[in-house]
């Protein structure tokens, strides 16, 4: 019975390739997806992503920028001088705010609204690349955090892209590609746009010298429970998986990530009928959550 369910949801949630667009179809993306420059303070120089979210605003990552000596934005080898910035260094999001862009600002779309294998795309200057890079995955978690969800994805990126955009198929703006797990199967995570709204109304500040650290970067006991299990469950380390997943369930009831991850330990370690009930509380809060269906 499991295999045939199994194979009824893969028909219902298998990616369509015809729904994502291809290289060329995203080139109306570039006047949007900038690269995001640094002067560093060995005298070197350093690169990531930004988007462009208005015509006085750049969306990065606050790591691209932190205590460099100077950033400006390149496109169509123009440069752009911002001229103050707006920061969140926990969150890891900043704003670079510019007179007035001659570029194009991409329409957000709230995390919030986002469904389970929803089909997405990053975009973003991985690796020293001219041009931006897409890369093709789904939404595969979302998380609640300070005010805001992040977003987990299997579209992957990679140094350079640190600031660029995860896009629906409409082309909105879902998410700023952020972070990713350790490992060569790693999590892919990204910023909420709910955040870049939050931050439009915040002081200017001038200065990029700071000493927070990002949520992220934070000793592993003190990282949100969506990250602390990643390293038990890739490591099938079930007991371990199960505590933590035990303590994100008591303090997050309605997250079906915590049930499944609980589920899968408790499968992990044999106990059976106590994972069966918490895979059925995962799908029962979130019936886009295939990865609990399948488990």
């Amino acid at each position: 019975m499991k295999r045939w369910i199994l194979l009824a949801l893969m028909c219902v949630y298998a990616p369509s390739l015809l729904a994502w667009p291809s290289v060329a179809e995203t080139i109306p993306l570039g006047y949007s997806v900038v690269i995001v420059s640094t002067d560093l303070p060995d005298g070197s120089t350093g690169r990531g992503s930004g988007v462009v979210v208005s015509k006085e605003y750049v969306a990065t990552n606050c790591h691209v920028i932190a205590n460099t000596n100077g950033a400006n934005v390149a496109k169509f080898r123009d440069g752009y001088k911002p001229i103050a910035i707006k920061a969140n260094w926990r969150r890891d999001l900043c704003l670079l705010k510019f007179d007035s862009l001659p570029l194009t600002p991409i329409p957000m779309r709230d995390s919030s609204t986002l469904n389970y294998e929803e089909e997405v795309f990053s975009l973003g200057f991985p690796a020293g690349s001219p041009v931006p890079q897409p890369s093709y995955g789904n939404v595969k978690g979302k998380y609640a955090f300070d005010g805001g969800l992040i977003v987990r994805t299997n579209a992957t990126f990679a140094m350079g892209s640190s600031g660029g955009g995860l896009f629906d198929e409409k082309f909105n703006l879902i998410g700023i590609t952020t972070f990713k797990s350790p490992g060569h199967r790693g999590f892919f995570y990204c910023l909420p746009v709910e955040w870049i709204k939050e931050l439009m109304d915040s002081p200017d500040i001038l200065g990029l010298k700071t000493n927070e650290v990002p949520f992220w970067a934070l000793p592993p006991e003190q990282r949100p429970f969506f990250m602390q299990v990643v390293t038990p469950f890739q490591n099938e380390e079930w007991a371990t998986l199960k505590t933590i997943a035990t303590k994100w369930v008591a303090e997050e009831p309605n997250s079906p990530d915590a049930w499944y991850f609980l589920g899968v330990a408790e499968e992990g370690i044999g106990e059976i009928p106590q994972a069966k009930i918490a895979l059925q509380k995962a799908t029962q809060i979130n019936n886009h959550d295939l990865d609990a269906f399948v488990a």
